[in-house]
């Protein structure tokens, strides 16, 4: 099986995921959870060293979703490489359940930071890197911002502090699919270009696809090999991707879902994913 495929398929099984977490309360975060699951199987399907079956391994790579609100996509990574039993699944945002609505640290092995306070992430992000540095642990630090939390000034606080600390154990994306809560970024507050702005604040800045698993694997490949210089990758999404009742509406941000639409919805993954295995 060509490895881009099987990264492909898993994409698409995180997704099949993240719909079937949203079964039990019909509502969730939809749109940002689609959009970022393909560098989700980037990361947990190939480039990331873990280790599921022990999760507090110390030299493993960490990973902060400072977009907390999209920790069901986190979650359905997770899920896919056996951190924890799939009958929580159906469980999620639900009383007693192991999976709140937003990353958390405390009840979901193998969640590296508890997010959801937007902009917060990128402060607690560096922080792991820096301490890291610090003890001499090799590990990475992966940090995934969305857009629309780019309004805060807390992130490029943190962009200063990264750059001039040198931190290059720290590889960031931005989930670029220029949308937030109640409307397009660019009418609520232009952030502009952001790859540019980066650079400008010292960091190693890419842009690429967010949904094309080659650019990505190479953007990542081209981040690692710089020294002393944290790099962001600035993904071009689209909210709701390979979600038939959530691509393309205005609102999708965070929805409610019927049965019928879940279902119909992972009958067109699982038709995705038969045709990427024809192609094998």
């Amino acid at each position: 099986m060509n490895r881009i495929q099987e990264l492909e398929i898993l994409a698409a099984r995180i997704r099949k995921t993240i719909l079937a977490e949203m079964a039990g309360t019909g509502a969730g975060h939809v749109g940002g959870s689609m959009s970022m699951a393909d560098v989700l199987a980037v990361l947990y399907g190939e480039v990331m060293q873990i280790d599921p079956a022990n999760p507090h391994w110390e030299k493993r790579d960490r990973m902060v979703v400072s977009k907390g609100h999209c920790g069901p996509a986190l979650y359905a990574a997770l899920a896919e490489r056996g951190y924890f039993p799939r009958t929580w699944i159906p469980t999620v945002n639900q009383p007693g359940t192991h999976l709140p609505s937003h990353c958390d640290k405390n009840r979901v092995p193998g969640v590296d930071m508890t997010t959801g306070s937007l902009g917060q992430g990128m402060s607690t992000a560096l922080g792991l890197a820096w301490g890291l540095r610090y003890q001499h642990n090799s590990a990475t630090v992966y940090l995934i911002l969305g857009d629309g939390e780019c309004d805060e000034g807390q992130v490029w606080e943190g962009a200063l502090f990264a750059s001039t600390q040198k931190l290059g154990n720290v590889i960031a994306f931005i989930d670029r699919n220029e949308k937030q809560l109640d409307g397009y970024t660019k009418d609520i507050c232009d952030v502009g270009d952001l790859r540019t702005k980066f650079e400008d604040f010292g960091w190693y800045s890419q842009e690429v696809d967010g949904h094309d698993i080659t650019a990505m694997l190479k953007a990542i490949e081209n981040a690692n090999a710089r020294e002393g210089q944290p790099s962001m990758i600035v993904l071009h999404t689209i909210k709701g991707k390979d979600c038939p009742f959530a691509e393309g509406v205005f609102y999708n941000h965070h929805m409610t879902m019927s049965p019928d639409q879940i279902e119909q919805a992972q009958q067109f993954l699982d038709q995705k994913i038969a045709r990427l295995q024809e192609e094998i």
